[in-house]
């Protein structure tokens, strides 16, 4: 592998590591479980994923395969961290996490396998800063299986949370392109195939591996007591559900990690008590077809939120 390119948006976090706060969950720090927002279901989605981005991302965001709400990330931030914390996400992608961060007065940085994603997490984050954001973010270009090998060492036991999702593949995501020859996807694989270092490209048991090797490298650089946040859904392959979320605290606790939450982070819009769903193009035809040739699937309507936390000694 290539020497890691490091970008960095005004301060570099590496160079200047500040730490503002506690994180308890004995009511030492911003979350607690009997707090009144302490809610197990999440309204992330009462806004669409476009609305949520428009002028507050840049426009080449839309083709990253698998963007996270920014409403979840801003969620998981501003219940699990105070402003001045430091917040990770080891596989940023576009950077949803470090913008709503530094938005939210927090600190920030990223590590991102693909440049082309890295290049649009930078002006994502420079954006943010043009629109007043004040917290200070970077991205690290690099394999976050071995994040600790791209971290500076300053920065261990610093982070308060860390919020990421892993990455589904070319079967969830992806963008509608009509043509002459009828509907196709687009700009639904992280590069062009070449390169097959991405997880994306690993089948469930290896991806669940390699994200429990990055976790593991989080939970050094968490402060003791932080929190880490996944987002996670199932997906069907050929027919067959994929337990991704079931994998993922597998992934974190062989990470040594412990699993304190499991929340609901909507995708649909909440209307007159009723949910209003929020499909894409290609989960809507999938869930056509099979009740079509009569199997009775439903439209996903959330993700899983799985929350860990390392504990205070270490």
């Amino acid at each position: 592998m290539a020497e890691p390119r490091k970008t960095t948006s005004r301060t570099d976090t590496s160079t200047e590591p500040q730490r503002r706060g506690r994180h308890r969950a004995d009511g030492g720090g911003r979350h607690r479980a009997d707090e009144p927002d302490g809610l197990s279901v999440w309204a992330t989605a009462q806004s669409t994923g476009p609305v949520q981005r428009k002028g507050r991302y840049v426009a080449e965001s839309v083709k990253h395969p698998a963007r996270m709400l920014p409403a979840i990330a801003a969620h998981a931030i501003a219940h699990y961290t105070q402003p001045g914390d430091l917040v990770l996400d080891p596989m940023c992608g576009i950077g949803t996490t470090l913008v709503e961060a530094v938005h939210a007065g927090r600190d920030a940085f990223g590590v991102e396998y693909e440049s082309r994603w890295s290049d649009i997490a930078d002006a994502n984050i420079k954006h943010a800063h043009a629109q007043g954001a004040t917290g200070r973010a970077g991205v690290i270009r690099g394999d976050s299986t071995n994040i600790l090998s791209l971290v500076p060492a300053a920065l261990t036991g610093q982070v308060a949370l860390v919020v990421t999702s892993p990455p589904y593949g070319p079967t969830v995501h992806g963008l509608v392109d009509p043509g002459e020859n009828g509907v196709r996807k687009s700009d639904n694989t992280y590069n062009d195939g070449t390169d097959r270092g991405n997880l994306a490209y690993r089948d469930l048991t290896g991806l669940a591996d390699g994200f429990a090797q990055i976790l593991a490298g989080c939970k050094v650089l968490l402060c003791p007591g932080g929190f880490v946040a996944v987002t996670a859904r199932p997906w069907r392959k050929n027919g067959q559900l994929v337990d991704l979320p079931s994998a993922v605290i597998g992934a974190g606790v062989r990470a040594g990690l412990t699993p304190v939450d499991r929340c609901v982070a909507l995708l649909a819009a909440v209307r007159d008590g009723g949910l209003v769903a929020r499909p894409s193009f290609f989960q809507l035809q999938a869930v056509r077809k099979a009740r079509t040739a009569g199997t009775p699937m439903h439209l996903i309507a959330h993700e899983d939120v799985l929350v860990f936390q390392k504990s205070d000694v270490g």
